[in-house]
């Protein structure tokens, strides 16, 4: 009779993830923070119905690119779209190996560590990495986050503020190429590269404020 009272039981590649994040203390030091920049790829845009499709990473430390420090990932397709093989270019019998929803997220929580996320438009990446967590039975994401749209429109004048910025906006006004477009990885290395110029800029006009910046939930669009 007292089962609906017990503390749900989590796998061990869980909990220590969970543990690794609640335990973070490089936070209030930027220079130690590690940022993982983060795209995926998925079959369209409905947390529901829709399905990750790749995971691209690669991380940012001490205002570099550790370019060694990279991820990249395939997973095996639950769900099809015709129509977005044309965006990203992964078919179903594709040669890329893949890798069951359940072994890839083990896979990117251990990569991700205790990392900060950075992505552009944090929101949808986290959402569908949260909806794949959801279907193995786990929690959401608790690794705090920072959005390279929102650090833009920071820096905006009010005018422009509620405009949602395209990556490829983005990379046009702060001069990134963008090579590897609507791969996980190429937009990534381009969300990295991004993150950097925006930063450069901040820190320049404005007091940088971590907490600001960084935020443990996913507010930004």
């Amino acid at each position: 009779m007292f089962s609906f009272f017990k503390k749900k039981k989590y796998p061990e590649f869980w909990n220590t993830y969970v543990s690794k994040v609640e335990n973070c203390q490089k936070y209030s030091t930027f220079e130690n923070i590690r940022f993982v920049a983060l795209d995926t790829e998925t079959t369209g845009f409905d947390f529901n119905n829709d399905r990750v499709l790749s995971i691209g990473a690669v991380a940012v430390q001490a205002n570099k690119i550790i370019v060694s420090d990279y991820f990249e990932i395939y997973i095996e397709q639950e769900v099809f779209n015709k129509e977005t093989v044309k965006i990203h270019g992964i078919r179903r019998n594709g040669t890329e190996t893949k890798l069951s929803e359940k072994e890839a997220l083990i896979q990117f929580l251990e990569y991700l560590d205790d990392a900060v996320i950075l992505a552009h438009h944090t929101s949808f990446d986290v959402g569908m990495i949260n909806m794949a967590l959801e279907r193995q039975g786990l929690g959401s994401l608790i690794s705090k986050s920072v959005d390279t749209n929102y650090i833009h429109k920071k820096m905006v004048s009010d005018s422009n503020f509620g405009k949602i910025y395209s990556l490829d906006e983005l990379s046009e006004i702060y001069n990134v190429k963008t090579h590897d477009r609507h791969t996980a990885s190429g937009d990534a290395l381009i969300t990295a590269q991004l993150f950097l110029k925006l930063l450069g800029k901040y820190r320049k006009n404005y007091a940088l404020n971590l907490n600001d910046l960084i935020n443990s939930h996913y507010p930004f669009s």
